[in-house]
């Protein structure tokens, strides 16, 4: 009988890309990847990859056989993960990524809660500014802030937050006018940008009188970060005005490090979402952290 451990052998293959990226997936040797998928293929009496010194490709039967070996060992995962629910305590792995900045702000308590109360299951966190392959990389639900691509994953929002336009008071002194009271003086000082915020600019902000204005961020933007939190140290340091989140930049502007500007304009509110791939039926474990979360995030001083 074929193991369902060469099935898994031969997904990761195929959704990393190369034997060796595989290996690190599933943190083995290239050596025991390449063993399993030759065992595989002889046991099959098929060819599934076809290989080159450069590239790997999938062949006719390989093709079939990895749509429906998806199917066989996501099946096999829920059939597991039902019958671990049955004695309510979950078990496995949850991996989990997100952005650096609202990991370590926001993320790790979270985390630290849910695995007190479920420590049987094991919880790995990955952090990155770039967003992960959920499918390739094996992840099973990613945490998203702000507007979420165009995808064939499902989504479910956590929680809502504000951003904030902030300076140092060194920032504001150093100045030579009066700190911004529109979004127009706002674009013209501001000289801290987020590079990965240009695709969902720009912003409805509702102004004083009740009106809707376009913010489409600094003009000439002298620092740029692909970070919130890299902009957040410039903007301690007086180096420019910020629009930053809320979550973020609260014990600054409590303890004066920071100050907000255009408190009387309201910002478009930006979302928090719980992202994962496409399934017939959502994994327990799964389900759980995103209700855990939803009540977390939401609810920020429960647990």
């Amino acid at each position: 009988m074929v193991s369902l451990d060469r099935f898994e052998t031969f997904r990761a293959v195929v959704d990393c890309g190369s034997l060796s990226a595989a290996a690190d997936t599933l943190g083995q040797t290239r050596a025991v990847v390449s063993f399993n998928l030759k065992r595989l293929e002889a046991e099959l009496g098929v060819s599934l990859l076809s290989r080159s010194t450069r590239r790997m490709a999938l062949t006719d039967a390989g093709e079939r056989f990895y749509q429906r070996c998806v199917k066989v060992l996501d099946e096999a995962r829920l059939a597991i993960d039902d019958a671990r629910a049955e004695h309510g305590e979950l078990r496995g792995s949850l991996r989990v990524t997100t952005t650096q900045e609202y990991g370590l702000r926001q993320l790790v308590p979270a985390l630290q809660a849910f695995a007190r109360l479920h420590p049987a299951l094991q919880v790995q966190l990955s952090t990155s500014s770039l967003h992960a392959d959920l499918i390739g990389e094996r992840f099973d639900v990613a945490i998203r802030r702000g507007r979420l691509e165009d995808s064939t994953h499902h989504a479910v929002q956590l929680a809502s937050f504000e951003v904030l336009a902030v300076a140092s008071p060194a920032c504001l002194a150093a100045l030579g006018e009066p700190p911004p009271t529109d979004l127009e003086s706002l674009e013209r000082l501001q000289n801290l940008g987020h590079s990965r915020l240009a695709d969902s600019l720009p912003w409805q902000v509702r102004a004083p009188d009740g009106a809707l204005r376009s913010y489409r961020g600094p003009r000439h933007p002298m620092l740029l970060a692909d970070n919130a939190a890299a902009l957040r140290a410039f903007a301690l340091d007086g180096l420019g005005i910020a629009v930053l989140p809320d979550w973020l930049v609260q014990a600054d502007l409590r303890c004066g490090a920071l100050q907000r500007l255009l408190a009387d304009h309201g910002f478009p509110l930006q979302g928090v979402h719980a992202v994962y791939p496409p399934t017939r039926h959502l994994p327990s474990k799964v389900r759980a952290f995103i209700d855990f979360l939803k009540t977390r995030l939401g609810h920020p001083d429960a647990g």
